[in-house]
């Protein structure tokens, strides 16, 4: 991005007439798109994209290259310009594929899309510190398998040396099937503390991390051997007390999301929000959500799968607010949902989510089945989870009053109703849902600024804080302009040890702090978090403000960029 970066300036300057680059596809994720976007909303001299394909295949047999790129023409000024995607490709003889492309006019936002500008929408306040990936190990040697799991949980002394020993699960276990795998979790406890607790868990750390520790650059990483890299105490707090918890693939096919128990704690690789509610697991799993996930979190790899970015897809989503009648019914909805992929698959061992959704997928696409693909109709019940995501989406729908998305969109991603004859007609559908939840984030920002944030889970996020009557789930920030109250979730959060984490807890904190309260200082930050050294805190806002994640204002005060 540093020479995309570079052209714009020049561009802008008038130096250049115009560039054109090809990149890899990752120019749409969101630090990229960051860069992009600054260029096009220059007030004094504005760059614009005038073609652009972003996502296409690059095979190259001579040297074995099978990536995915993007290619960007930009022009200056404020002009129209043309995308062309691809609505279908197969492959070809050798290494050859067999592309067309669909072309529209318009003015390209920097998520290079024309339409909806869903790179536009801002972080909501009601969304905060309840989403996160997990946990970081960097060590393989904290896993072990079910026997070496059963025999230190034996050899424990206490129910908090038992607890040591975790249930563990990765991206690929959540999609493909579960290798069982344990973790030695000595999470906050300093050396001599995890020895006395379990020293035979210790001893196989002693063993089997510390070696490949010893070579960590990172002194954080080399002087805490025995516990994990990134041990997300955030989500811990979040979670600490649920029976259960939100979880998907942060890259994967199929946007999936399901139920884990609290005692599985989670991989890195996979994303996870603190709420054993099931309505909002419907809610996750709806084409409404699907939909804006897709579009804001871009792609990525090989095998250009979506991902799942926590920050653009999920703190930036407008939740709908359904009353009784129609909360139930979408919690009954994903409960069943939940329910019927786990027990297929306890049934069956070789089951996946993956082979499930790919043969889902070929029902509503309207494509043959194969022998195998047959096998994984019947096992799964494939044609029932349709029918439960047709009905789900259609409930999801009625959740915001936009009945009539449903007739245009049910059957995508999950069921098998049969899709418009046209896919232009379902673009075009699915643009207008984008269009209204852009729009949806607006309102409730600003709703937000007014003082009434919509929390996901007021007991935990605004403790203490009663809703106005007849204003379910909406409570009133509290506080006068420049302060948080004590009461607010960041009090009870400890300053994270890791600087990844402190950079994603201090934007979460200036993120509720000005929406509850206006703009805030160093200071006011600090006192939010237990430890949190007031220079570090102010070394860390000017980061983000140099970075665009944070506006340093006149008087001091920092706002979300």
């Amino acid at each position: 991005m540093y020479w995309w970066h570079k052209a714009a300036k020049d561009l802008a300057a008038g130096g250049i007439g115009r560039f054109g680059f090809i990149t890899t596809n990752s120019i749409s994720q969101v630090f990229q798109r960051r860069i992009i976007e600054k260029a096009l909303s220059d007030s004094e001299r504005p760059i614009s994209i005038q073609y652009v394909i972003p996502d296409h295949p690059w095979v190259d047999a001579a040297d074995g290259a099978d990536v995915r790129i993007a290619m960007t023409v930009a022009g200056p000024g404020r002009e129209a310009g043309l995308l062309q995607r691809i609505v279908s490709e197969q492959k070809g003889h050798g290494n050859e594929r067999d592309i067309v492309l669909a072309e529209q006019q318009g003015v390209v936002n920097a998520s290079l899309r024309i339409g909806a500008d869903v790179s536009s929408a801002t972080a909501l306040a009601a969304n905060a510190r309840i989403c996160s990936p997990g946990v970081q190990l960097y060590g393989a040697g904290f896993i072990v398998d079910d026997t070496t799991a059963a025999a230190l949980r034996a050899s424990a002394q206490s129910d908090a040396a038992r607890n040591v020993i975790k249930p563990y699960l990765n991206g690929r276990d959540f999609m493909a099937r579960s290798r069982n795998a344990w973790v030695i979790d000595f999470f906050g406890l300093e050396m001599p503390e995890a020895r006395s607790l379990h020293p035979e868990a210790f001893q196989r750390v002693v063993d089997y991390v510390k070696p490949e520790r010893d070579l960590n650059r990172r002194d954080s990483i080399r002087g805490n051997w025995w516990r994990f890299g990134w041990e997300r105490p955030v989500w811990r707090a979040a979670a600490k007390g649920l029976a259960r918890y939100v979880s998907t693939p942060e890259v994967a096919k199929h946007r999936v999301f399901a139920f884990l128990d609290q005692e599985v704690l989670p991989d890195n690789m996979l994303i996870n929000a603190a709420i054993e509610d099931a309505a909002m697991l419907g809610i996750f799993s709806s084409r409404v959500h699907v939909a804006w996930a897709l579009a804001a979190g871009g792609r990525l790899g090989v095998g250009n799968d979506p991902r799942y970015n926590k920050t653009r897809c999920f703190e930036t989503f407008p939740f709908p607010a359904p009353d009784g009648p129609e909360k139930e019914r979408i919690r009954q909805l994903a409960e069943e949902l939940d329910a019927l992929r786990k027990a297929r698959q306890a049934e069956h061992s070789g089951l996946t989510m993956t082979g499930m959704y790919n043969v889902l997928e070929k029902l509503r696409q309207g494509e043959p089945l194969s022998a195998k693909d047959r096998q994984i109709h019947e096992q799964g019940l494939v044609s029932v989870l349709g029918q439960l995501h047709d009905e789900l989406d259609t409930a999801v729908f009625a959740a915001y009053g936009w009945d009539d998305m449903a007739p245009r969109l049910v059957g995508h991603p999950g069921g098998t109703t049969p899709l418009p004859d046209k896919p232009s007609d379902q673009a075009e559908a699915e643009e207008e849902l984008l269009t209204r939840l852009v729009a949806l984030n607006r309102e409730r920002a600003a709703e937000e600024a007014r003082g009434q944030i919509r929390w996901l889970r007021p007991d935990f996020q605004a403790p203490g804080v009663a809703p106005p009557p007849g204003d379910a789930g909406v409570t009133p920030a509290t506080g006068t302009a420049g302060s948080l109250p004590a009461r607010g979730i960041q009090a009870r959060v400890p300053w994270p040890k890791t600087l990844p984490e402190q950079f994603q807890a201090l934007r979460s904190a200036l993120a509720e702090h000005t929406a509850r309260g206006g703009p805030a200082t160093a200071e006011e930050l600090a006192q939010v978090f237990t430890r949190a050294p007031r220079a570090k805190v102010a070394e860390l806002l000017a980061t983000l403000a140099t970075l665009g994640h944070a506006r340093r204002l006149p008087d001091g005060r920092f706002t979300p960029g």
